[in-house]
């Protein structure tokens, strides 16, 4: 039996990932709000819907896009230049629940899920949506490194 080796991606790495995706659905999303208001800045009535009337579609595209790239490909675009993947506990294929949960964490309770993450931190550096969807963010290995891999007959 070989030893499979998982490397766990660094916090700057995922920083990062996470600021492409940033800019990227931040554009995104006020090209979309400008195009249906005519303006970027718009209410919806009164009180919370007012205050927060930007916030929550920008984080329900944001939800939308790293629910579909990385329960599909593993990575969002961030995550493809950072050669990172998200992936289950075990290195393999996250469920869509797993990616989901994840998904949410970023989207909507960035700061306190990081920071409740790194305070309360395993060895597996998961935020607490990651822990919760039983995933992790993962480095992917180098061409050089597969070639590594060798296949042994019994």
């Amino acid at each position: 039996m070989t030893d499979s080796k998982i490397i766990l991606a660094k916090w700057s790495d995922r920083f990062v990932a996470w600021l492409i995706d940033f800019v990227i659905i931040s554009l995104i999303s006020t090209i979309i709000i400008f195009g249906s208001f005519g303006t970027i800045n718009y209410e919806f009535g009164e009180g919370f819907w007012a205050e927060n009337s930007q916030y929550i579609p920008t984080s329900i595209i944001f939800l939308g896009y790293w629910i579909v790239l990385e329960y599909k490909t593993g990575q969002s675009i961030g995550k493809k230049i950072m050669k990172l993947k998200i992936t289950d506990i075990n290195g393999g294929k996250p469920s869509f629940k797993g990616v989901l949960i994840s998904s949410f964490g970023k989207a909507f309770l960035l700061p306190f899920d990081l920071i409740l993450g790194m305070i309360l931190t395993n060895e597996k550096r998961q935020r607490i949506f990651n822990r919760l969807g039983d995933t992790l963010i993962v480095k992917i290995k180098t061409s050089e490194e597969e070639s590594e891999t060798r296949y042994i007959k019994d």
